[in-house]
């Protein structure tokens, strides 16, 4: 059989130095059949990312393809003319970004954009797309499918823009499809439905696809061939089970509770009583009646599934988004609804470390320059001190002090996501928002970050709001433990007590949706929900197919 893709001796540089110390993918030979799902897993910076970019003939700025071959059923990609390559992504190969939000365009709505290409091609009517898009957002499990395209990226969850970037891939029906980290930023809950849309897609259409992750128990449910990678190379390879096998720890998946250290005051350092919020143009609230407390040096761990209110609470905590009623207090002075009226002593106390590094860094702007700015401007460091200063941030979040001149555009997504945590570390705060910090982080980068953070809470009595969907981490960090859904606390409580005995049936739900790594856990998840009358997020809702509707006539 023929292969869908076929990359040899694949060699991406980084800069324009030919050493071999700066090759970011080295001598990488892969294949994809068609139909096949080949699992790409490692630490991140392995190159994991870089490998699916180049299969489409792209790599990130300040580097580039300098050897090797990559062919889409027999043509070697990397020779064709700009406009032919430019052609073929989309048709031939289409690719889901790690982070959705930087692959919309904030001034178009969703519709517009998941249609866009196979429009431009000429290969449906704009209004024949429309109903085609919808029932791919069916499929996938996005909330009002038959609305959901005339909103607005920013209208979105990152849960629920993955989702709409999925689409998107799928709208243009294409041969090869790479995944770089897909369900990344979706709830436990979410992730078991959309893996299951990804695999019927694959399934029904016989695409092959490439699944870049570094979570390996969510590869095993959809891989059926395993790549490792490690600093640029293919390291190890081979059937999922064997490779399984070999590199799942027995604690892998596992929710354990962690010890306490007593780091945690009696006085509340954060207050929230009666908090509501709505969206301009909604109809209903996002966020109902909120009341929760943070002590210093405490950690509140927030969970729930995408769309649940988890991100919003965090921006009107920070003053992005103004409530509509109850009241906010930082040790017991009210805090003004908008950042821009806070003093700089509150500014300086509370900070958000944002879900999408993407869009929380300023693609223009240097790492030493988004790192030196706050720490001039709250800590008024100069000179030296500030060199050494960004130099101590880098490392505390394992970065080496030569990232310090790179851009966004040229950081893998966990290295943007640890300059976005020094950021917010850089003021010395006394509350840190972490909206999900460590979801684009493989197990030994989520280990040293939340080891530093601990660190931090016990040095310095550092309090933080965890928002995140991985209950593993959750679950060995958080002091307490407040579950969202549809914008309301539905239940709360010491984190052992919450986790090991949920009252509720919805927490129960998040619990049994932890993925394991072992082949088949899907499906019983699937079976299990289906008996309990709980509708997955998007399997089995058949998926169009291609352009069902008249196609236009090319020019």
């Amino acid at each position: 059989m023929t292969p869908v893709v076929c990359a040899e001796g694949l060699v991406v540089q980084a800069g324009a130095d030919s050493r071999a110390d700066t090759r970011v993918l080295d001598c990488v030979d892969l294949s994809v059949q068609p139909g096949e799902v080949v699992g790409v897993i490692g630490a991140s910076g392995s190159g994991k990312s870089t490998l699916g970019l180049a299969l489409a003939g792209y790599t990130r700025p300040g580097a580039r393809i300098v050897a090797g071959r990559v062919q889409i059923e027999g043509t070697d990609i990397l020779s064709l003319p700009p406009g032919e390559l430019r052609a073929r992504r989309g048709r031939d190969i289409a690719f889901v970004p790690q982070s959705a939000a930087a692959a919309f365009n904030p001034a178009h709505r969703i519709d517009w954009q998941v249609t866009e290409a196979p429009v431009f091609r000429r290969e449906i009517t704009r209004n024949a797309a429309r109903p085609f898009a919808r029932t791919l957002y069916r499929a996938l499990g996005l909330p009002d499918p038959e609305t959901i395209g005339l909103r607005y990226p920013h209208q979105l969850s990152g849960g629920q823009l993955q989702r709409a970037a999925a689409a998107m891939a799928f709208a243009g029906a294409p041969k090869l499809i790479v995944f770089d980290e897909p369900t990344t930023s979706l709830d436990v809950t979410t992730q078991v439905g959309v893996l299951a849309a990804f695999r019927d897609w694959i399934r029904s259409r016989g695409t092959a696809a490439l699944y870049v992750s570094h979570d390996l128990a969510v590869v095993a449910q959809i891989a059926d061939r395993i790549v490792v990678m490690e600093r640029g190379r293919i390291v190890d390879q081979g059937e999922c089970l064997p490779i399984i096998a070999k590199y799942t720890s027995s604690s892998a998946g596992s929710v354990t509770s962690a010890k306490r250290r007593g780091l945690v005051e009696d006085k509340p350092l954060l207050e929230i009583e009666g908090l509501s919020f709505r969206y301009h143009r909604s109809h209903t609230d996002t966020l109902s009646d909120i009341s929760l407390f943070v002590r210093a040096g405490e950690v509140l761990g927030v969970i729930g599934e995408s769309g649940s209110g988890k991100s919003t609470l965090a921006r009107v905590i920070a003053g992005l988004h103004t409530a509509g009623s109850g009241a906010i207090r930082l040790r017991g002075q009210a805090l003004a609804p908008r950042v821009r009226n806070r003093p700089i002593a509150q500014r300086r106390a509370v900070q958000l470390a944002f879900q999408s590094a993407d869009i929380a860094l300023n693609p223009r702007q240097t790492v030493a320059q988004a790192l030196r700015r706050p720490l001039a401007l709250f800590r008024g460091l100069r000179g030296r001190d500030l060199i050494r200063e960004t130099e101590r941030l880098l490392a505390t979040v394992e970065l080496p002090a030569t990232m310090a001149a790179r851009y966004p555009g040229q950081l893998s997504g966990g290295q943007k996501q640890r300059v976005n945590l020094a950021r917010a570390l850089a003021v010395e705060p006394d509350l840190v928002i972490c909206d999900e910090v460590t979801s684009a982080l493989d197990a030994h980068l989520r280990e040293t970050i939340v080891a530093l953070l601990q660190r931090l809470r016990a040095e310095s009595g550092l309090a933080l709001l965890f928002v995140t969907h991985d209950l593993s981490t959750a679950a060995g960090f958080a002091d307490r433990i407040l579950v969202m859904h549809k914008g309301r606390i539905v239940e709360e409580g010491p984190t052992a007590q919450v986790l090991e005995n949920p009252t509720q049936a919805y927490t129960i739900d998040l619990i049994r949706s932890v993925p394991r790594p072992e082949p088949g856990w899907l499906d019983d998840v699937l079976s299990s929900r289906q008996q309990n009358k709980l509708a997955p997020a998007g399997p089995r809702v058949p998926f169009p197919k291609a352009y069902d509707q008249p196609r236009e006539q090319s020019a």
